[in-house]
C-alpha cells in the first residue's frame, strides 16, 4: 500500500510517533507499505518554520529531507499536472493551500493520506482514501 503523510503526520513520525494513532504508526512501521512525504510538505514547514509558528528540536527545515529518507520516506514531488489541475479540488470549509495541495496529490495519485486531521473527510466524496 502507498501512504502519504500529511505535514503533522510527518513531524510527528520523526519526532513524537506517539502522538500517531495506532493505526496510523502500524502503517507507516509496516514494511509493505510505501510512505511518502511530498514536497509541498517540506515547503509548508519552511514557512511556518520562516514564521516563529513551528519549531524544530534539534534541526532545521533543511536537514528534513535527509530526515525523510533515512526513515525510508520516499519523498515526491508536485508534478506539472497536479499543480495545473488544482483548481478543480472544490473548496470547502478547508482552506490551507498546503493541506489542499497535499489532499489533491493524494486523490490524483490514488494514494491512502495519513492525517489527523478532520477536515480533510470532506474530501472523501471526491476521492480521498483517508487513515488515522
Amino acid at each position: 500500500m502507498k501512504l502519504l503523510l500529511d505535514t503533522h503526520s510527518f513531524l510527528w513520525s520523526l519526532f513524537a510517533p506517539d502522538k500517531l494513532s495506532k493505526r496510523a504508526r502500524s502503517a507507516i512501521l509496516d514494511p509493505e507499505n510505501e510512505v511518502l512525504v511530498s514536497v509541498v510538505t517540506f515547503w509548508e514547514i519552511s514557512l511556518k518554520y520562516a514564521l516563529g509558528k513551528i519549531e524544530i528540536k534539534g534541526l532545521s527545515p533543511e536537514d528534513l529531507p535527509a530526515a525523510a529518507k533515512e526513515a525510508f520516506f520516499e519523498i515526491i514531488p508536485l508534478d506539472p499536472p497536479e499543480a495545473a489541475g488544482f483548481h478543480t479540488l472544490p473548496r470547502l470549509s478547508h482552506k490551507d493551500p498546503f493541506d489542499r495541495l497535499i489532499i489533491w496529490q493524494a486523490i490524483q495519485r490514488g494514494l491512502l493520506l495519513i492525517s489527523a486531521d478532520r477536515h480533510f473527510i470532506e474530501y472523501q466524496e471526491y476521492g480521498l482514501k483517508l487513515l488515522w
